[in-house]
């Protein structure tokens, strides 16, 4: 197991020695912290802004600069929003500490401050932080998992067709143009057969990446089910659409996997713009997938504009 996480903590006050004695304090307890230091909430900000620490100790009462601008300050920036702040306040009122609870802190440690209280709030917000932090990872790795393909590490098919229909649906509602690209890798039975299922793979992953290449950013990509995949252009033209499934073509051409001894790859699609007739989503594919089998009747390796 290798060492663990280094902690960072912010020590913002005014008094040199308030905050050496604070850094001596954390750094002798030895539960593997790396401590800054800043004269003012100013500066303090910055040093926030420049590196985000896991845990901040601020003075309340500053020249120039307090602690409750310094609060201010970090809760207008949304990526400081998870970082703990402990104010230091020598002003023991109900209502000030109300007051600096409201602003944004979450805890304070009232002056003349005992060693020990200080310690273990620190461990605590750090333990906290850490926690949240690990749960916040599990999250984003629960939504990649739930919305990508686990091979190609595109959208997958449920939030392809999820996000797909919010832009059918809003393409309806104010009259844009749209157009969807359906298409498969040809003879890819043959390929897996062949060259064997890793190169299979490794040609899916590569035709991923040629399209990823290839679209605008507004562009949406998924895997719809095997070597099956479909692009929805939003307020896209048949001619603008065209274009891009052009430059996707000619992308996917260009790979090249070992495996296959210079075989090249290539696709069938059906390319369809939004028309009268589509009521939904569902009816667009229908047709796009119509255009596609055009293409294979017609002996593969190319793009069939859907008839009108």
């Amino acid at each position: 197991m290798g060492a663990p996480r280094e902690h960072r903590v912010l020590i913002v006050d005014d008094s040199p020695a308030i905050r050496r004695e604070i850094r001596e304090a954390i750094e002798n307890e030895g539960f593997g912290v790396e401590c800054h230091e800043a004269s003012n909430g100013l500066d303090g900000f910055r040093s926030l802004m420049d590196k985000p620490a896991d845990l901040v100790l601020c003075d309340l009462v500053m020249p120039e600069f307090d602690g409750l601008k310094f609060l201010q300050l970090v809760s207008s920036r949304p990526e400081l929003a998870e970082v703990p702040v402990i104010m230091l306040t020598a002003i023991g009122e109900v209502e000030q500490k109300i007051k600096v609870l409201g602003s944004g802190a979450s805890d304070y440690i009232t002056k003349p401050f005992h060693q020990g209280e200080l310690l273990a709030r620190v461990k605590v917000h750090l333990k906290i932080k850490a926690l949240q932090d690990e749960l916040r990872q599990k999250n984003a790795l629960l939504l990649e998992l739930s919305t990508t393909d686990g091979l190609t590490k595109i959208y997958n098919r449920r939030h392809f067709l999820e996000l797909a229909r919010k832009e059918f649906e809003r393409s309806a509602r104010l009259g844009l143009q749209l157009s969807l690209l359906l298409f498969d890798v040809d003879h890819f039975k043959e390929i897996n057969d062949t060259y064997g299922h890793q190169a299979g793979d490794e040609v899916l992953i590569s035709l991923c990446r040629a399209v990823t290449s290839s679209l605008r950013d507004y562009d949406t990509f998924g895997r719809y089910g095997g070597d099956e995949f479909v692009v929805l252009f939003p307020q896209s033209d048949l001619r603008a659409a065209l274009r891009v499934a052009e430059r996707i073509e000619k992308a996917i051409g260009e790979i090249e996997v070992p495996e296959m001894a210079g075989r090249r790859v290539t696709i069938s699609g059906g390319l369809v713009p939004k028309m009268v007739r589509h009521a939904d989503l569902e009816a667009l594919l229908k047709t796009a997938d119509e255009a596609l089998y055009r293409s294979k009747s017609l002996g593969r390796a190319r793009i069939t504009p859907a008839e009108e």
